[in-house]
């Protein structure tokens, strides 16, 4: 019997878009919970994101074979076995749908909308087949809200979130008898948590893929998600970290009081730790303060230059 019907990202014309980084904690507890299940080598096989030439979609093309089409091309690209998508379209307040069953046919539900407008076909899709992706690996958060910011932030880690982020644009529109801009975006993450993940992923594996962008509003909330990334690059104790907050780590470290990061712990012997996330994975790291160090995460396999 199948299970209930997996709600997809929210389509979302003329109202709106929220901004910012309202959700990050969650982010980058999935990225945590990504490396924990799939391990660094499992994540390593996704290097190379979903092609724009895969998800083009022209209009003289059959709605319903093409719509196939990219969903076979987003099912190869999850390394999904088995997976046949089985598309069809109706008017509905979500993007998409899909039913979780236990395979090997998956039925997806797409808004009417996409019949003719096809520019997002592919990213709607992203989103469906990563809850299947999910499904399978028996990965997920409780509450439909942080499983949705789940969902979105594996898809764009993986390689086929930067779909999710073109289809933010902002355009003329016809209302009745007035023309009006207005803002189209998919997904539950802000167009700027978007371009955070996809930084992270450009960092991780230099996939760089802002050429790629259509929308100039997507260009510009990858940029903004890329500057916020960089920031986790210069936190201390990171070699890399900049005067002033170095200037505070070390205040906080003789009080042993902690920063906006990491945490200080006097062991029984009296040696001090430093514990703090790693700025690929988010895992906890603890290192003793030592002064210069070189640490590599057991989760991400990251190697950190350090300053303790």
């Amino acid at each position: 019997m199948a299970e209930p019907a997996e709600p997809g990202a929210p389509a979302a014309g003329g109202g709106p878009i929220v901004h910012g980084f309202p959700h990050l904690e969650t982010v980058q507890a999935a990225l945590t919970a990504l490396y924990r299940r799939l391990s660094a080598d499992g994540v390593a096989q996704y290097v190379t994101s979903v092609r724009p030439e895969l998800v083009d979609f022209p209009d003289d093309e059959d709605v319903y074979l093409g719509a196939q089409r990219v969903a076979r091309a987003m099912v190869q690209h999850f390394r999904l076995p088995d997976a046949r998508m089985v598309i069809s379209f109706r008017d509905m307040v979500h993007a998409g749908n899909v039913e979780l069953a236990a395979g090997p046919e998956y039925f997806v539900e797409l808004h009417a909308r996409f019949r003719t407008d096809r520019r997002d076909v592919g990213a709607a899709l992203a989103h469906e087949v990563m809850h299947v992706w999910l499904h399978r690996l028996g990965l997920e958060f409780r509450g439909t809200r942080d499983n949705e910011i789940l969902t979105d932030t594996v898809s764009a880690y993986l390689g086929a979130g930067w779909l999710l982020l073109d289809a933010y644009r902002e355009e003329a529109a016809i209302r009745g008898d007035r023309l009006m801009m207005a803002a189209y975006k998919l997904g539950y993450l802000t167009p700027e948590e978007f371009g955070y993940v996809l930084a992270k992923r450009a960092f991780a594996f230099g996939d760089d893929v802002e050429p790629w962008f259509r929308s100039a509003q997507a260009r510009d909330s990858y940029r903004a998600g890329l500057e916020r990334a960089r920031l986790d690059l210069r936190r201390p104790p990171l070699a890399a970290a900049g005067w002033g907050a170095r200037r505070r780590y070390l205040k906080d470290r003789r009080a042993l009081a902690g920063g906006p990061d990491y945490e200080f712990h006097r062991a029984p012997d009296g040696t001090v730790r430093v514990s703090f996330p790693c700025p690929t994975c988010h895992q906890r790291l603890r290192l003793p303060c030592r002064g210069k160090v070189r640490a590599r995460c057991t989760l991400c396999f990251s190697t950190l230059e350090c300053d303790t």
